[in-house]
């Protein structure tokens, strides 16, 4: 569910520079793949002041590719955004379509291949008998890139290419985490800077409440339109997501002083419902309260969801200790631990938290062998009547070849750490 406070697209009417973003990829059109580049280029964009006209998708065939960047020509945007198909196979030739839309031909980048032979090399040094130079030829085509084209280094082994032209045409990798990391770069490249010198500048600000209903803070608002000063100017979207509603502004620098004033209403009416100014999630928080601390997570049943939840997002890092099992008995699902830090404990200095109070829970668990089955070494380990568990060796194996050790007498089951 989303809402705007006010009616148009464009903040005070003058949004001058209008981009298209060109989303590549099979598997993306056919929605085995979500698109997490489409929206998240578009908020990108709309950071800077660059209007967005259209986000299209369509499948790793030449000709749709091209009449996508044709279509989004003809509509006169100033800069398009491609993401995907820059990859070493067959199906990859978003930068071939993009170097025949420009009229361009695509030049070996010997700088850029030594590049990417570097980066492979690197990836390779963990595997015995390949073959590199046939790794390298695989990989030469993505040093190939149009005549003129300045080059963005590859975050992985794709680099994005900006091609001159009216309009510009920005070419990125399809893998969110490449893309996003290249994002920077492209945005400093001169040629984009040219291409999007029209923008209108605006800040944009988010605003997360909990415990609000939509509802009541389109009341808030509309009591706003009233008192506030330049709200009209404000263009504000509001969104439930997940029990949580998202209120985002953007405004054009001379409308600070209205959005001052909202956020004082705001306060007024909900300060013990907002829980973030600054568009950080709850992961974003609760990570910055645990900088320092060495964290370990007993997880059950969630596949890992704490500790990714506390590492995933970009740039963040934490001393974060995890143990994973494999198996599926309810004791390995209500077992999986891994033991607190002494020092920590004692630090927290709770009562009925020491290490001597916890050590024997611990013992207890790693020593829960009350189940029935065949040895944790067997191919199936039985867990309880009618059910049978398969373990599955090759990523043990690969577990074990990275340095990990298996437990043989966690509950029957094996535990790797």
């Amino acid at each position: 569910m989303a809402g705007r406070a006010r009616a148009g697209d464009r903040i005070g009417g003058h949004m001058s520079v209008r981009a298209g973003i060109v989303v590549t990829g099979t598997e993306v059109l056919t929605g085995r793949v979500a698109d997490l580049n489409g929206p998240w280029v578009a908020d990108q964009l709309l950071e800077l002041g660059v209007e967005l006209a259209h986000i299209t998708i369509c499948g790793d065939r030449a000709a749709d590719i091209e009449a996508q960047l044709r279509f989004l020509a003809a509509e006169g945007v100033d800069l398009i955004v491609t993401t995907g198909g820059l990859g070493p196979t067959a199906d990859d030739m978003t930068v071939q379509t993009v170097a025949d839309f420009a009229g361009r031909d695509l030049v070996l980048d010997t700088a850029l291949e030594a590049k990417i032979a570097a980066i492979l090399k690197s990836l390779m040094a963990r595997f015995t008998g390949v073959d590199f130079e046939a790794v390298m030829a695989a990989n030469r085509k993505q040093a190939m890139v149009p005549f003129g084209a300045d080059v963005l280094d590859p975050v992985g082994t794709a680099p994005g290419v900006v091609v001159p032209g009216t309009p510009t045409v920005l070419v990125l990798p399809g893998p969110p985490r490449e893309l996003q990391a290249m994002w920077p770069a492209a945005m400093a490249s001169a040629v984009v800077q040219q291409a999007i010198a029209g923008r209108t500048v605006y800040h944009q600000e988010t605003v997360r409440i909990f415990g609000l209903p939509e509802s009541g803070l389109a009341e808030t608002l509309r009591e706003a339109e009233g008192v506030v000063a330049g709200f009209a100017d404000l263009e504000i979207t509001t969104c439930l997501r997940r029990g949580e509603v998202e209120m985002v502004t953007r405004y054009e620098p001379h409308s600070a002083e209205a959005y001052r004033r909202l956020m004082a209403l705001m306060r007024e009416r909900h300060g013990s419902m907002i829980f973030s100014e600054d568009g950080s999630l709850v992961d974003d928080q609760v990570a910055r309260l645990l900088e320092g601390r060495r964290i370990a997570t007993a997880e059950s049943c969630t596949a890992g969801l704490l500790a990714a939840r506390l590492t995933d997002r970009p740039a963040r890092t934490m001393n974060l200790v995890r143990g994973a099992t494999v198996g599926g008995s309810g004791a390995v699902n209500g077992g999986y631990f891994c033991r607190a830090v002494p020092a920590d404990l004692d630090g927290w200095a709770l009562p009925g938290w020491s290490w001597p109070d916890l050590l024997p829970h611990f013992r207890a668990i790693e020593t829960d062998l009350d189940l029935p089955g065949t040895p944790a070494e067997a191919h199936v380990v039985g867990v309880a009547p009618g059910l049978r568990v398969e373990v599955v060796h090759r990523p043990l194996d690969a577990g074990c070849r990275a340095g990990l050790h298996v437990v043989h007498n966690f509950a029957n089951q094996l535990l790797v750490v």
